[in-house]
């Protein structure tokens, strides 16, 4: 019975807490798109504050932040009014947290902050509160009820401060073009940093798995080939296996719409010259930077000499079947 209990209890928490992240759906509006732009046009740095729980929901924001490519520090309210405020400046955004917004010691540095001249956005419950009426911004953050019985922990409304900071970040991220390139420059020792540092080599598909014809090949063999390995393309090498081009399967749709297509006449007739590479000594931070600029997927693995070593999907990159094994230094 007690299992039974807990199992409930814990589901009617869950519910709740995903109720009122949801409800958040309906309180966006200019505010937040505002605050955005302040932040991304702002000179200086995100400076989060927030006392207790706020305070802890804060510091986590400003740990997706600064990892996302935004400088952000964070700001305890106490240290705040014994001398920490000297951090602020006027090119600097204040991201003030409290549910209530009527927390003294917040409300407190935030007159001290209207005087520097930061720009003050508020993140709260109570868009009447004091700390609402200071800010030149407001987010709404209110929840119905906590997921505490009795109403008082703070529950649902962190959660819900702690989804709206995450839905800043990721703004921000659209609106800085942050990719995935850039994220390991901030965790080379994470996994997805390890991951970027290998090199193309050590995650190509390589050897037989590679659709490859030479130079004079027929187009009929040429589609046999790209049809046996069922990878959309086949790569064309001359027999130094230098590579000459490439055939898709989007390049003989169109061949047959426009009625163009000889199956006995050389594939290099029709084949595209200039196929993307990347060389195979690249990391693969520099594979994604390249496939993002030119917007495919694949991109053909040469040596420095231009030899064709295989072919490197973005699949292969973020790992096939949620895990990539690669040999690291």
């Amino acid at each position: 019975m007690e299992n039974e209990l807990s199992i409930r209890l814990a589901r009617d928490v869950l519910k709740i807490e995903a109720e009122s992240v949801a409800g958040l759906i309906e309180k966006l509006d200019d505010n937040f798109t505002r605050a955005v732009e302040t932040i991304y046009r702002s000179r200086g740095r995100v400076i989060v504050t927030g006392i207790g729980k706020s305070g802890l929901i804060g510091k986590k924001i400003v740990a997706t932040l600064t990892s996302t490519g935004t400088q952000a520090i964070f700001l305890h309210p106490v240290e705040g009014m014994h001398g920490d405020l000297g951090i602020v400046t006027k090119r600097d955004v204040v991201l003030a947290i409290s549910n209530s917004g009527e927390t003294h010691e917040l409300n407190v540095i935030v007159a001290s902050v209207r005087e520097i001249g930061a720009a003050l956005i508020a993140l709260t419950g109570n868009t009447a509160s004091t700390l609402a009426r200071s800010c030149d911004l407001v987010i709404d953050v209110g929840v119905e009820r906590e997921a505490c019985p009795f109403g008082l922990a703070p529950t649902s409304s962190s959660t819900a401060a702690l989804a709206m900071g995450d839905a800043l970040a990721v703004a921000l991220i659209e609106k800085r073009k942050f990719n995935e390139a850039d994220f390991y420059k901030f965790h080379p020792g994470g996994n997805l940093g390890a991951r970027l540092r290998a090199r193309v080599r050590e995650v190509m598909i390589a050897g037989g798995q590679t659709p490859k014809v030479l130079t004079g090949a027929t187009v009929a063999q040429a589609i046999e080939e790209m049809d046996i390995n069922n990878k959309g393309f086949v790569l064309i090498m001359d027999r130094r296996s230098i590579l000459r081009g490439i055939f898709t399967d989007g390049d003989l749709r169109r061949l047959i719409k426009r009625g163009l297509i000889d199956t006995e006449g050389p594939i290099d007739d029709i084949m595209t010259r200039t196929p993307k590479t990347i060389d195979q000594n690249a990391s693969l931070a520099e594979t994604i930077e390249a496939m993002q600029k030119d917007e495919i997927t694949t991109l053909v693995v040469v040596n420095g000499r231009k030899k064709l070593q295989g072919y490197i999907h973005l699949h292969d990159i973020l790992g096939r079947g949620g895990t990539l094994k690669i040999a690291l230094p």
